[in-house]
């Protein structure tokens, strides 16, 4: 099978993954807000999910390079059909800490199992994409930005499943659809896909190259200055201001499908270098340029949101109605600042361990979505979402500042294989 339909295959192993992904979420949500339980209680039943994808990350990395992309892959939609199943389990009967227990031990399964399969699939676009001809940054761009629609169509697709079949054979259907995307996963992807040396030690395994490490803490913040506001802080102001919650739900599922969509044009948006792993040590990164300013636009955004949302009562407007068309601009850059970073850490890793660099970069992602989420209902009960919006724009402060720090240059790592070009004098 050719490298492109390797990546086809792990493209729409991911999207069926993240579309029973997006769908939990919101089976979750609005079952257990039915049941009474308020929205701080529901963020809290998905820390366990953001706290998971820490170690499964950093232990994911280690575990494709060591066992290869197929079997991790399989080994992280296993594990979502295991958290689906355990959630059919639930009884209404148990006590309400029992059944939050429950839910919370089934959630961390599926949070293993998300960054296990998102490890392993974006590493397959670096060994796939190893040919050259260009292609890295749009197969990125594509992959990352049809896989957050694919998340958005899941709200969508929980929410009707909930409304029409119920909790429990919602779940057995989404377990059902996983089941056949693994057998077909297992029969269409070689073993040996992405099998590489792993790190001997632990020292090894930390030993980043400077572009890696500066990325994954801007990612730290970015992601946390988005999930500041969007996980409790957005959805609770909307039902605090008369939204339904199908509302709220639509508008969240919308912005997400949105974000998607332009995650997977960004390669159009931003005037981009031949990638790094083409041509080593020559080709100047316009997608570093691209990040600083990016940022520096993302950051201006929650910060004028702030300032008027603490103004509203003597500039007389609709609070409402500016924030969600101020957050739904928001989605623009932080959609492109998404995509170049995916790039990025792609560009930046070596071809030999890019699972480990892949999946250390993608730990940081998932402690910036766990400091978020605490933070966004900590911060919504102590000011509301005008606090949400503050957090958010030092975070993206925070964030543009490290983004100056990025090597400037996209050079090839050891161990790639067979660029297409390589700089005179350079090269093992």
């Amino acid at each position: 099978m050719s490298p492109t339909r390797h990546y086809l295959v792990v493209t729409a192993s991911y999207w069926g993954f993240t579309l029973t992904d997006g769908a939990l979420r919101m089976l979750v949500l609005l079952h257990f807000f039915r049941l009474g339980y308020s929205p701080f209680t529901l963020a809290l039943l998905f820390l366990l999910y953001e706290a998971a994808g820490i170690f499964a990350n950093l232990g994911g990395g280690w575990l494709v390079s060591r066992f290869g992309i197929s079997r991790m892959l399989t080994v992280g939609l296993g594990l979502q059909v295991l958290a689906l199943l355990l959630l059919s389990l639930l009884d209404p009967m148990w006590s309400a800490a029992g059944s939050v227990a429950w839910v919370v031990m089934a959630q961390g399964i599926a949070g293993i199992a998300k960054d296990l399969t998102k490890t392993a699939s974006k590493s397959a676009i670096k060994v796939t994409a190893a040919a050259g001809n260009g292609q890295l940054f749009r197969w990125v761009a594509w992959f990352t930005g049809s896989k957050n629609a694919m998340k958005g169509l899941g709200f969508f697709v929980g929410g009707l499943l909930l409304d029409t079949v119920g909790f429990q054979p919602a779940l057995w259907l989404m377990t059902a659809l996983l089941g056949l995307i693994l057998i077909a996963a297992v029969v269409l992807l070689p073993g040996q896909l992405g099998r590489a040396g792993s790190s001997k030690n632990m020292r090894e395994f930390f030993a980043k190259s400077a572009g890696v490490n500066v990325l994954a803490a801007a990612r730290v913040f970015m992601f946390g200055a988005r999930d500041v506001w969007f996980v409790v802080g957005l959805p609770v102001f909307l039902y605090t201001q008369g939204w339904s919650f199908w509302q709220v739900g639509g508008f969240l599922a919308a912005w997400t499908i949105a974000y998607g969509a332009i995650q997977a044009m960004a390669p159009a948006l931003v005037r981009h270098s031949a990638d790094g792993s083409e041509y080593p040590g020559t080709a100047l990164s316009r997608e570093v340029i691209a990040a600083r300013l990016w940022a520096i636009v993302l950051t201006a955004i929650p910060a004028v949101l702030a300032l008027t949302a603490a103004s509203q009562e003597f500039l007389r407007i609709d609070i409402v109605m500016v924030v969600v068309a101020g957050l739904a601009l928001f989605g623009v850059p932080f959609a492109v600042n998404s995509s170049l970073h995916s790039y990025l850490i792609l560009a930046y890793a070596g071809s030999r361990k890019a699972a480990e660099d892949v999946g250390f970069y993608y730990a940081a992602n998932a402690t910036g979505r766990l400091i978020g989420t605490l933070l966004s209902g900590l911060l919504y009960q102590v000011g509301g979402l005008t606090a949400c919006l503050v957090g958010s724009t030092v975070m993206l402060g925070i964030c543009s500042a490290i983004t100056f720090l990025l090597p400037a240059q996209v050079r090839q790592q050891e161990g790639a294989e067979a660029p297409l070009k390589r700089a005179p004098g350079r090269g093992k």
